[in-house]
């Protein structure tokens, strides 16, 4: 204790016997390693980072991908009610990370028609980080959001999802139009696109393709408006378009390594033995079991079972496990979980947005008439075809032959003389396999599709009296720092809890 405050205790007696001490009084206490000036390339690549990772990894299990004998770990795939608050973390990191990173870089530039490139990228990416958070909550602060150190705005009103969504169509328009072949861009510290403009604009207009779709029960008429701007727009249709964070890294700081593959081991698989899984998670049976009937070659890429601690592929001795267990079973080795050499790799890319998903939600389009360039049982079958190509970004273990890939789509072809429900069913069927591990995208397809039809687990003591959900639920830091607007929002939107539904979950 004497040797850490001596010095301090040094300073103010010689502020008191030296004048002039005040000058460097200010410099002493400035922090060498922070910068009161934005710098937008660094600044933007960590906001890309940032939203990337903050991801709902527990959704993962909401879309019965995954499981847990544990119930400290199992809200997601049982919604434990004593784990609710597991609910609360996209919203709680989103603000004081990529939103309030975000909205730096724009403020630093937005006034420079020189980076007008670097404007633009951000602007996308700001509407990516937004899109996904209302998708989950509903009502949040949007206008207001991040202006607490410009316009010292500390409780941030809440907007509603409708006006977020028709102000997120406008930045994606202006942004992807406002783009300049002659001007810089973030370059390298770009990590999406390396800076490349053409890519960045059919990655604003497939966000725009994926929230039209999403209005296609609350607002038909929009939502054909829309998708038709996107699909005349240019979208993500080739497998090098597709949007993904790259350069993770197996070493070093963890914000450098693949998210959904860190949490995944760190929580579960980081021993790869099958047995030593400390949140006792595996793949869910429902998960497994449509794999495996039908023959679907994504599951020896996928999944792997443990036999004297090697892992197998083999599709025969594949397992899912029960959302409904409380305890670990006996023969919790035997159950199929995640592979190290695909999914798990820390140094592999993170996918955003695939010309898979593309090419299905094209395929809806399709369907309802608002695209006729290409039938919907070809774009279905695109889609199913960049599902199991993009698995080749993982590396040798990822490879999918293109006859496995034929073959596949011979045996599950669109049931074009069915009703439109039924070819949708088999579109979000595929949708559910072709998206994975984007399971967050999933969950919103799901509630506005009903597809695929998934049957809720009932387990004991659950929060949603056996339903899935419909939101997330606000944290409880905003019911006691922003209680007005949190109160404004509730009263609108309607109660504070996962049944409730969004603006455009009808």
């Amino acid at each position: 204790m004497k040797r850490q405050f001596s010095p301090i205790i040094l300073v103010f007696l010689l502020c008191f016997a030296l004048s002039g001490c005040d000058k460097g009084f200010e410099e002493m206490n400035t922090n060498p390693n922070a910068s009161p000036v934005v710098n937008p390339a660094f600044t933007f690549t960590k906001a890309e980072l940032d939203g990337a990772a903050n991801a709902m990894v527990l959704l993962q299990g909401t879309m019965q991908y995954t499981t847990s004998y544990n119930d400290v770990a199992g809200f997601g795939a049982k919604y434990v009610l004593s784990q609710r608050s597991s609910s609360y973390l996209a919203f709680t990191n989103a603000y004081p990370k990529e939103i309030n990173e975000i909205i730096s870089v724009i403020n630093t530039i937005k006034d420079d028609p020189a980076q007008v490139n670097l404007l633009s990228a951000s602007r996308i990416w700001k509407a990516y980080i937004f899109s996904r958070l209302t998708d989950l909550y509903g009502d949040i602060p949007y206008t207001q959001a991040g202006k607490g150190y410009t316009d010292a705005i500390y409780k941030p009103v809440y907007d509603t999802q409708q006006s977020i969504y028709a102000d997120l169509f406008k930045e994606l328009e202006e942004a992807a139009l406002a783009f300049d072949a002659a001007r810089a861009t973030f370059g390298q510290a770009d990590l999406i696109y390396g800076g490349n403009t053409t890519q960045w604009k059919k990655f604003a207009y497939s966000l725009m393709l994926r929230q039209a779709m999403r209005m296609t029960k609350v607002d038909p008429a929009a939502a054909e408006l829309w998708a038709k701007k996107a699909i005349a727009g240019g979208l993500i249709l080739d497998n090098a378009d597709i949007a993904k964070v790259n350069g993770y890294v197996v070493t070093g700081q963890d914000i450098n390594k693949n998210p959904l593959a860190l949490n995944m081991l760190n929580s579960d698989y980081i021993q790869a033995n099958g047995n030593s899984n400390t949140e006792g998670g595996k793949f869910q049976d429902v998960f497994i079991n449509s794999l495996k009937a039908n023959k679907d070659p994504r599951l020896a890429v996928l999944s792997v079972v443990y036999i004297n601690g090697r892992p197998d592929t083999s599709a025969a001795i594949q397992k899912g496990m029960s959302a409904m267990l409380g305890s670990k079973p006996s023969d919790f080795v035997t159950y199929s979980e995640p592979n190290q050499r695909t999914i798990l790799q820390l140094n592999s890319p993170y996918l955003l947005l695939t010309n898979a998903e593309t090419n299905f939600l094209l395929a809806e389009a399709a369907l309802r008439g608002w695209y006729t360039g290409n039938s919907a049982a070809a774009l279905y079958e695109n889609g199913i075809t960049a599902a199991m190509q993009q698995w080749t970004l993982f590396g040798p273990a990822g490879i999918i032959t293109p006859n496995q890939i034929s073959t596949y789509i011979r045996y599950h072809k669109l049931p074009v003389s069915g009703t439109v429900a039924a070819q949708l069913e088999q579109i979000y069927n595929e949708f559910w396999v072709g998206v994975y591990p984007n399971s967050q995208e999933v969950f919103a397809t799901y509630r506005r599709t009903g597809f695929p039809a998934l049957v809720p687990n009932n387990y004991v003591g659950n929060a949603t009296g056996g339903k899935i959900f419909r939101r997330m639920e606000y944290p409880m830091t905003e019911q006691n720092l922003n209680a007005e607007n949190y109160k404004a929002a509730v009263a609108r939107q309607g109660a504070d809890d996962f049944l409730t539904r969004m603006w455009w979950d009808k």
